[in-house]
């Protein structure tokens, strides 16, 4: 990548500083901004306002963040969904991605806004009206400052999903797993591999050629098209 790149890349994401602030001041306590430089996973947090997540700045990439960054160019914003944290707060969020001039994606911009106090007040007023509460299941979104912790939740969440230990799982399911990981784009994190492997008890090798496995079965089920 050259410097002119770079330059303009980081002349976006110091025009949207301030605009981080601006957000979270304009909604108050229950809302958090967060502004991502995607050329650095690990440290991918450059600016932060509010707290709902526990974000600061120096800190890693979500599981969301290793999302858009596994799907590079085809990453589109993701408006206005709701997730629980692993603490159970309940968050509605956008991300927008960035991108420069030559249409790559580089960072993004995320809003997130604690909803708990009005799904509380909602499940008040419709025990009151007589109305049953309405029960919808969630997806937890694993956010951490950590790109360790927040890699390591989601082989924890993977094995849980599928009742098992490492041991326990057959080759398609193992394969299964892997394939699992990469969708959320754990393996566009430098060194993902290598930590996916040691929290499996398994070899490097064994990791590599199980996600081998698991890209070829997608491309098989695609047509050969990512």
């Amino acid at each position: 990548m050259d410097s002119g790149t770079n330059a303009e890349r980081d002349a976006i994401l110091a025009a949207l500083t301030p605009v981080v602030e601006g957000i979270a001041a304009t909604f108050g306590p229950v809302c958090e901004v967060v502004l991502h430089d995607y050329r650095n996973p690990e440290k991918s947090v450059v600016a932060v306002a509010g707290s709902v997540t526990g974000r600061t700045v120096g800190g890693a990439m979500s599981e969301i963040g290793m999302r858009v960054l596994a799907r590079g160019g085809e990453a589109a914003d993701e408006l206005n969904y709701v997730t629980r944290t692993r603490e159970g707060t309940l968050v509605k969020s956008s991300t927008m991605v960035l991108r420069d001039s030559t249409g790559a994606v580089f960072g993004a911009l995320c809003v997130n806004v604690d909803v708990s106090a009005v799904t509380q007040v909602h499940g008040l007023l419709g025990a009151l009206a007589g109305l049953g509460a309405a029960s919808t299941e969630l997806p937890t979104t694993t956010f951490g400052n950590d790109i360790d912790s927040v890699v390591d939740a989601l082989v924890d969440a993977h094995q849980s999903r599928q009742r098992g230990s490492w041991a326990e799982l057959g080759r398609a399911e193992r394969v299964e797993l892997f394939g699992g990981l990469d969708t959320r784009g754990v393996f566009a994190v430098r060194g993902a591999v290598e930590q996916v492997a040691a929290r499996l008890g398994i070899s490097r090798a064994s990791a590599y050629n199980y996600l081998s496995r698991a890209r070829a079965a997608h491309d098989t089920s695609t047509g050969g098209t990512t």
